[in-house]
C-alpha cells in the first residue's frame, strides 16, 4: 500500500470510520475530481475529493447528496457513508465489479430497467435548468481561446433546440444525467449499479437516454432496442425527435464542459483542446445547424 496519497485524507475522517483509514491507491477515470480507493478497517470505500471549479461546472453537492439518499434507499448506487456538509469530499462504499457492456446478452434490457428505476425515485428541489448551466459555463470560459468564435456560432442555434426539446417533454423525473461507461458497474451478484450522482437533478427522462445514447455510442438498432424496452412500447417520430434534440444539447453542454475545463485548469490540456474541436465539428456537421 502507497502512503504518497495519505495527505488526502481528510482530517474529520473521524467522523466516518472508527480507525484512521488507509489510502490504497488513486482511481483513475474520472476528469472532474480525485478519487482514491481506501480502506477503513475491514472495508473498501472510495473518497471523492471535489473539484476546484465545482462552481464554475455548475454542480451542486447537496443536490447529489439528496439524490444519493434516495437511489441509496433503492439500491440503485454505491451506498453513502459520508458527505461533507462544506462540499469538499465524499465517502461511498466501494462496489467490486465491472464495467456494464453495451453488446453484453441483456445488457440494453437490464439498463433499462436501472433507468427506470432511476425514474421513480422521489423528487428533489433541484431541476437541470439548461439556460443556466449554459450560461454558468460561459461564464468560465476564456474570451481570448482560439475556439471562442467557434462556440459563439454554435451557441446561436442551441435556444431553438432546448425549446423544441421541451415541447415534447412531459413531467420531470429524477435523472441521473452522467451515465456514461464509467458510471455504471456490475456488481458480483450481477446487479447492475449507477455512481458519481453528481450531476443529478430533475429534467426530461429523454435527457438520461440522449446520454446514454451519446456517450456509449449506440447504434440505431441499439437506440430504439433501449427506448422500447424503457418505454414498454414501439417508437414514433415524436420519440426519435425528442431524443435527437437532447442528443444535440447535450454535445453542446459537453462543449461547454471542456471550455470550462481548458480555460479553468493549470494548464491548457491537450485533451480538453482536442475534444472541444470533435464536439464542435460534430455539431456543425449536424442537420440542426445547417439551416
Amino acid at each position: 500500500m502507497s502512503k504518497s496519497h495519505d495527505h488526502f485524507l481528510p482530517h474529520d475522517w473521524h467522523l466516518w470510520s472508527q480507525s484512521k483509514p488507509v489510502v490504497i491507491k488513486p482511481l483513475t477515470g474520472g476528469q472532474t475530481n480525485q478519487t482514491f480507493l481506501i480502506q477503513s478497517g475491514t472495508e473498501q470505500l472510495v473518497l471523492r475529493i471535489n473539484s476546484q471549479v465545482s462552481k464554475a461546472l455548475d454542480l451542486n453537492r447537496g443536490a447529489e447528496t439528496h439524490a444519493l439518499i434516495n437511489a441509496n434507499h433503492a439500491g440503485l448506487c454505491a451506498p453513502l457513508v459520508y458527505a461533507d456538509p462544506t462540499h469538499r469530499y465524499q465517502v461511498t462504499r466501494f462496489i467490486s465489479g465491472h464495467p456494464w457492456k453495451k453488446n453484453a446478452a441483456g445488457s440494453l434490457e437490464q439498463l433499462a430497467r436501472l433507468l427506470s428505476s432511476i425514474h421513480r425515485l422521489p423528487s428533489i428541489d433541484t431541476y437541470l435548468d439548461v439556460p443556466h448551466k449554459i450560461n454558468s459555463y460561459w461564464a468560465s470560459i476564456d474570451k481570448q481561446a482560439s475556439f471562442y468564435s467557434c462556440l459563439e456560432q454554435i451557441q446561436q442555434k442551441i435556444p431553438s433546440q432546448i425549446t423544441s426539446a421541451k415541447q415534447l417533454g412531459d413531467d420531470p423525473t429524477l435523472c441521473h444525467n452522467d451515465l456514461s461507461a464509467g458510471n455504471l458497474i456490475i456488481g458480483r451478484t450481477g446487479q447492475l449499479y449507477a455512481i458519481d450522482w453528481e450531476y443529478a437533478a430533475m429534467g426530461d427522462r429523454f435527457y438520461d437516454l440522449a446520454v446514454i445514447v451519446e456517450e456509449h455510442n449506440l447504434d440505431r438498432l441499439q437506440q430504439q432496442s433501449l427506448l422500447e424496452y424503457y418505454l414498454g412500447h414501439s417508437l414514433d417520430e415524436d420519440h426519435w425527435q425528442r431524443l435527437y434534440l437532447w442528443r444535440t444539447v447535450y454535445k453542446y453542454l459537453c462543449l461547454l464542459w471542456y471550455a470550462v475545463q481548458w480555460s479553468t485548469g493549470p494548464s491548457k490540456s491537450k485533451l480538453f483542446a482536442e475534444k472541444i474541436d470533435s464536439y464542435s465539428q460534430d455539431l456543425l456537421r449536424s442537420a440542426s445547424f445547417k439551416h
